[in-house]
């Protein structure tokens, strides 16, 4: 994998924790940049169920678009979660 290709990642994992908080509302509990590292985490977890079910072949704008998707909701799933864990305090 490219240096480039990691940093795309990473950069689509972060927008997606961002976008994930927009949806989820209230106040971050770990701050934007915990959104933005949940963000990251879920584009990984996104990506890695993409890959079970054979879908986002890389290079391609339909595998870029599915990889945001995907990012999105691993995101939207952890900020969620978080959300829930961190009120439970």
């Amino acid at each position: 994998m490219p240096a480039w290709s990691l940093l795309v990642w990473l950069a689509i994992g972060a927008i997606a924790g961002l976008i994930a908080r927009g949806f989820i509302g209230g106040i971050p509990p770990f701050g934007k940049i915990g959104d933005m590292i949940l963000g990251i985490a879920g584009g990984v977890v996104g990506g890695y169920v993409l890959a079970l079910l054979g879908f986002g072949a890389s290079g391609t704008v339909g595998g870029l678009i599915i990889t945001c998707v995907a990012a999105l909701g691993g995101a939207l799933l952890l900020v969620w979660s978080s959300k829930l864990i961190k009120v439970k305090n």
